[in-house]
C-alpha cells in the first residue's frame, strides 16, 4: 500500500506535498498522469515528463500513467492508476475547483482511499507569497484575459504576483489558476535535494494564449 501524491510538477501539487510531509504523512509515491489531450480538464500538459527530475530531486519513487484526457473518461484512467499502485492515502493540490475536487473525492470514497487536500480553500495570497519566499516556480502556460506572453517562463515572484492581482481585479481570473488560466512548473523547493536548471526552452504564442516548453534540463547542486 502507498501514500501517494497526484503530482503534476506544478506549484499546487508540490506545495501540497510539502504541507503533507509537514503534517507527518510519509509520502512514498508520486503518480503523474500523462495526458494526450493538450486541453485536459483534469491534468497538466506542458513539461509533465520533466517531473522525473523533480522526483529524483525529492528522492521519491514516481510512476507515470497515460490517459487520452477525454472529459470524464480520464477519471477511469486515474482510478486505474490508484488501484495498480495500491494507494491508501492520496494527497492532491486541489484549491478551489469543485470539478476536480468532487471527482477525486468520489473516486477516493469508492476505493476507500483517504484524500488529503492541504491547500483546499487556501487564501490565494498566502499561497503565492509562500511560493515567492520558499520555492522557485515558473509559469508554463497562460490562457486567460489579462495574462500575456511576457509571463511565460517567469518565476512567480512579487512582480508576477502583482500582475496576477491586477488581472484578478480587471478580469476576475483565479490567481491560483484553478480555472485553467495558467500552469506552472517547480524548479526548486525546500525538499528538493538538488534544483532544476533549464538548458533549453521555447515559447509558443498564438496571440491570446501560449506555453513555455522545457526542451532540455538537468539537476544541479543547490
Amino acid at each position: 500500500m502507498s501514500k501517494a501524491v497526484l503530482y503534476s510538477g506544478g506549484k499546487d501539487s508540490t506545495l501540497a506535498l510539502h504541507k503533507a510531509v509537514a503534517m507527518g504523512v510519509k509520502i512514498d509515491l508520486l503518480i503523474t498522469m500523462i495526458s494526450r489531450n493538450t486541453h485536459s480538464y483534469m491534468f497538466h500538459y506542458p513539461n509533465v515528463r520533466h517531473t522525473k527530475l523533480q522526483a529524483e530531486a525529492l528522492g521519491i519513487r514516481q510512476v507515470f500513467a497515460e490517459t487520452e484526457g477525454k472529459k470524464e473518461d480520464e477519471l477511469a484512467d486515474l482510478e486505474r492508476a490508484f488501484k495498480d499502485n495500491g494507494v491508501e492515502v492520496l494527497v492532491t493540490g486541489a484549491t478551489y475547483s469543485r470539478y476536480q475536487g468532487d471527482r477525486i473525492n468520489n473516486i477516493a470514497k469508492k476505493m476507500g482511499i483517504e484524500h488529503i487536500a492541504p491547500l483546499w480553500h487556501i487564501d490565494p495570497m498566502e499561497e503565492l507569497n509562500e511560493l515567492d519566499r520558499d520555492f522557485d516556480a515558473i509559469i508554463t502556460s497562460v490562457s486567460a484575459e489579462g495574462l500575456d506572453e511576457s509571463l511565460l517562463g517567469k518565476r512567480i515572484d512579487s512582480e508576477v504576483i502583482g500582475k496576477l492581482q491586477e488581472a484578478n481585479r480587471k478580469h476576475g481570473i483565479n490567481m491560483l489558476f484553478e480555472g485553467g488560466e495558467a500552469e506552472s512548473f517547480v524548479l526548486n523547493a525546500p525538499l528538493f535535494g538538488k534544483r532544476i536548471e533549464i538548458l533549453k526552452a521555447r515559447k509558443e504564442w498564438n496571440g491570446v494564449s501560449g506555453a513555455y516548453f522545457i526542451e532540455e534540463a538537468r539537476l544541479v547542486e543547490k
